[in-house]
């Protein structure tokens, strides 16, 4: 049931994304590209479906999410919530997302979309996907090696 219930939203996130246009990266790049303002071209109905998600998500989370998790009660398909334990702002974190920022910045697209745009077959959806597929691998070797440097240090 947990499996078909993850397939189902994934099939409803898929398309979300394509519906309000965040899985074209043209569409991104138009709502991005702030320089377009002056010229009247700048798109700004991404902002639209932000505002639409968050007053969704918003309310469930104060009203449903977080009164479960002070209560020490799990989802109903899950033994607890997913939620970050880390509320520090630290290197990794800020490294993370300027990458981040920079290539949704630049190519207009991010993992989510990636991912449903790998349907078309598209030889740069593919090319990104492996992209996203080795950096997140490098990403986790530079932690091993870090961990193994502290690691080695604690110990002298």
């Amino acid at each position: 049931m947990r499996n078909l219930i993850a397939l189902l939203s994934g099939l409803l996130f898929g398309a979300g994304l394509l519906l309000s246009g965040l899985a074209d990266p043209a569409k991104v790049l138009g709502f991005l590209d702030v320089s377009l303002i002056a010229s009247g071209q700048w798109d700004p109905s991404l902002m639209l479906v932000m505002g639409g998600s968050l007053s969704v998500y918003l309310p469930v989370y104060l009203l449903w999410v977080k009164p479960r998790m002070a209560q020490k009660l799990g989802p109903v398909l899950d033994s607890h919530y997913q939620v970050p334990n880390k509320t520090r702002i630290d290197g990794p974190l800020v490294v993370g997302a300027g990458l981040f920022g920079l290539g949704w910045g630049m190519l207009g697209i991010c993992p989510g979309p990636a991912v449903v745009n790998l349907s078309s077959f598209d030889p740069l959806a593919l090319a990104f996907m492996a992209a996203m597929i080795l950096g997140a691998y490098l990403g986790r070797l530079l932690q091993r090696l870090q961990q193994r440097r502290v690691q080695t240090q604690v110990e002298a």
